[in-house]
């Protein structure tokens, strides 16, 4: 019997458009939440793979127009970054946002957007949970990665040079007015990022299915995300220029998003931030090391919650295959065969070494990971001799 909550809430207010030329509807979607001028944020990459032009185009013929466009997007954006930005936005007259690019980009949107609605040119007298009073400006987020799931989600994640940690702002009023997903838009990612970005997907979907916050509608999404991503990301890694598996793997994060951003994620994204905000690691990367790191962590806690798992991730045959008693650890036996099959595919990093990370270090991403809000939902608690213990086995 499948047991549910005494009492949950559950948020996806964010519209969807989804299609071959979706992004063509990017002017028209901003005309009907009463916006003229847009900054459009955005990256060095999007702008030389030609996926900002096909945004631009989207604007021909129409009364709404580009006030300003920012280029410049790290891929771990800062505070000061988006400081810079709201300044930008401010001083260009612009009374929206079009955030077009992966997670950096579109967690950079949010966090001007908050700036911009609530002013102030300081990003972190914001940070933290519902702290937001203020309407937000009209945003509109066009993903071009596939893991993300930031055009769906209430947080976002900046980084903070100064103090070598990954700050979570958090509220309702965080969520973009629309998501507009168009494969064209994913096409051009190289195959170590596409493979890590839907490991990042999976994550979310894996973390969401077994946390404290999961509910029947988180669960639902969560599902229907890993069955996606167990039958296209590999096909998306192999052959990037395959529009089907690229726009399924786009409504996968999607959906893995929804999931998450009402389920809240655990261990793995503790850790993941951790090794982003001490040694760089990209979140993808940390994400597929310790997802079946800390699944095997949460094993004695919530084993028949991974079991279920297995008919997803692994499909109907390997389910009914599978003896009861050893699903749980199928599933992550899967998880671990999928990594060794993108590391095949792409090159992927398999251990924290192979992903740059000093050994030096590995202390003080235990204690980064420590002070990351995220575990607190995970279905165990995590301490720092875990935190270690967890970090050095994904070391090698």
């Amino acid at each position: 019997m499948v047991p549910i909550p005494s009492y949950y809430e559950f948020q996806n207010p964010v519209k969807v458009i989804a299609g071959k030329v979706a992004v063509d509807n990017v002017a028209y979607e901003l005309d009907q939440l009463g916006a003229k001028r847009p900054l459009v944020i955005t990256d060095k990459g999007v702008v030389a793979a030609g996926l900002l032009q096909v945004v631009v185009d989207g604007f021909a013929g129409s009364e709404v127009a580009i006030g300003a466009i920012f280029e410049d997007t790290p891929p771990d954006s800062s505070n000061h970054v988006v400081n810079a930005v709201a300044k930008m936005f401010r001083e260009a007259g612009c009374d929206s946002i079009v955030a077009v690019g992966g997670g950096s980009v579109l967690d950079t949107a949010k966090a001007v957007n908050i700036l911009a609605a609530e002013g102030g040119d300081d990003l972190l007298q914001y940070m933290g949970a519902e702290i937001l009073k203020k309407p937000l400006k009209p945003f509109i987020a066009i993903p071009t990665t596939a893991g993300t799931g930031s055009e769906v989600t209430l947080a976002a994640i900046i980084a903070n040079p100064d103090k070598n940690i990954k700050m979570a702002f958090t509220s309702a009023r965080l969520y973009p007015n629309v998501a507009i997903l168009d494969p064209r838009m994913t096409l051009t990612m190289p195959p170590k990022i596409t493979a890590a970005t839907g490991m990042d997907a999976l994550t979310h979907a894996v973390e969401a299915y077994s946390c404290k916050q999961k509910n029947p509608l988180s669960d639902a999404y969560a599902t229907a995300a890993i069955a996606m991503i167990r039958d296209y990301l590999p096909r998306a890694v192999a052959d990037g220029s395959d529009k089907d598996a690229r726009f399924a793997m786009a409504n996968a994060s999607l959906l893995a998003g929804v999931s998450f951003s009402n389920a809240m994620v655990g261990v793995v994204h503790s850790l993941a931030h951790a090794v982003g905000g001490v040694c760089h690691v990209p979140h993808g990367v940390g994400n597929a090391i310790f997802l079946p790191i800390g699944m095997e962590y949460n094993m004695d806690v919530v084993a028949d919650i991974y079991a279920e798992l297995l008919l997803p991730l692994a499909g109907p045959d390997v389910y009914l295959a599978t003896p009861p008693e050893r699903r749980a650890q199928k599933s992550v036996d899967t998880i671990k065969a999928l990594n060794r099959e993108l590391n095949r595919l792409s090159g992927l990093p398999l251990t924290l070494k192979d992903a740059g990370v000093p050994k030096g270090k590995l202390e003080d991403c235990a204690k980064a990971a420590i002070n990351d809000g995220s575990h607190t939902f995970n279905p165990k608690e995590l301490e720092y001799n875990d935190a270690l213990s967890l970090i050095r086995k994904a070391y090698e």
